[in-house]
């Protein structure tokens, strides 16, 4: 005689409201990287983080398997590439916070620098961050949610040996200030982080750069991750809406 088995009843979804917050994090692969510092970050307090980058290794070795770390590859020059992460990380539920951190830099004497390089610096570090921003924006405002650009000191005055790397970066915080007013009615936040020099390869690059030599390497990934995790984790002013944030005193 057969034992007559129940219906098996639905798993109800889990509620929004329990469901952890996501970020996801370009660039993250590179090590000391600030983008790996702060997917770390995020991780350790419950985020679910995506981790991308143009190294896929890198992103899955340092995934390493976590609940609630997803990884793949990212090239933020590809427009293509960054519908189909954002549609796979996102889903329907949208985005809190996207880091837009990926960035290149080549130093030295301008016209010593070849001009493939000048313009890989232009692709990655400024229409990436076009690319992503654009991309984004629908899943950011289902979630009232925030962009973070990585941006540099370099940006605030231009600096002998970083010509172009700045220059990028200048753009950057421009890009920040005016889609902040524009997308301030959808209710998305748009900031910048302005680190000075920071213990990471591209530090490593940039050591010939007067400035480099000059003004030193105070700051840590770590020490940048924990200025970001400010502004992605603060209460909406609408009083006061600063753009940008410095991390360190040195900045």
């Amino acid at each position: 005689m057969k034992v007559p088995v129940p219906p098996v009843s639905p798993v109800p979804p889990v509620p929004a409201a329990t469901q952890p917050r996501s970020i996801l994090v370009t660039g993250a692969g590179a090590g000391p990287g600030i983008g790996r510092a702060i997917a770390r970050l995020f991780l350790s307090r419950g985020w679910r983080v995506g981790m991308y980058d143009v190294d896929a290794a890198a992103v899955a070795a340092e995934a390493g398997g976590q609940p609630l770390a997803e990884h793949g590859t990212l090239d933020v020059r590809d427009a293509e590439q960054w519908a189909r992460v954002l549609e796979a990380f996102c889903g329907e539920r949208g985005l809190d916070v996207l880091i837009n951190n990926a960035g290149v830099l080549s130093s030295g004497r301008f016209v010593d620098i070849d001009l493939p390089a000048h313009h890989r610096q232009v692709a990655v570090n400024l229409l990436g961050m076009v690319n992503g921003c654009h991309a984004s924006f629908p899943y950011l405002v289902r979630a009232h949610g925030q962009v973070v650009n990585l941006c540099s000191a370099s940006a605030l005055y231009g600096q002998p040996g970083l010509a172009t790397y700045g220059a990028t970066k200048a753009a950057v915080k421009s890009l920040t200030e005016a889609l902040d007013l524009e997308w301030r009615e959808a209710g998305v936040g748009v900031r910048s982080l302005i680190p000075l020099f920071v213990a990471t390869d591209m530090a490593d690059a940039a050591r010939n750069a007067a400035s480099v030599r000059r003004l030193g390497v105070h700051l840590t990934a770590d020490d940048v991750a924990a200025a970001a995790w400010q502004p992605c984790t603060a209460g909406r002013c609408r009083c006061v809406r600063r753009t940008a944030a410095s991390a360190g005193r040195p900045a």
